[in-house]
């Protein structure tokens, strides 16, 4: 039980120490190759968000949406919270992907308990 919950903790120490990364989409000094390419992935990403449904595991969400832009992980009350960010509107045409961009998708224990902004303050 000790070694379970000493490996929960130092992976979620790892992703918290990595969830402040922004990452750049797209070619060449952080730009989108392609002025609609953009477009293409927040349209995607909104139609995927809206075939999520509660209880799906993180396998499920990746296998409807991707790989998340932004991702964290924590233990609260003993229970494994993950939140994956997908990119769903433009707030700053920077070229960039911020998590002010992003639709945060939250899982506890491996399974959606919601998604949105009010999922994640929930959390």
């Amino acid at each position: 039980m000790k070694t379970k919950l000493l490996s929960l903790v130092l992976v979620s120490v790892a992703s918290i120490g990595l969830s402040g990364c922004v990452l750049n989409i797209g070619e060449g000094e952080g730009q989108w190759s392609n002025t609609d390419s953009w477009e293409r992935v927040q349209d995607q990403n909104r139609a995927n968000i809206a075939k999520l449904t509660m209880g799906m595991s993180r396998e499920q969400v990746m296998a409807l949406m991707g790989t998340a832009d932004f991702n964290e992980a924590y233990v609260k009350q003993d229970k494994e919270i993950n939140v994956l960010y997908y990119r769903t509107q433009r707030v700053r045409g920077d070229g960039t992907t911020t998590k002010d961009e992003c639709t945060p998708v939250v899982l506890a224990n491996n399974a959606v308990v919601g998604w949105g902004p009010k999922a994640y303050a929930a959390m």
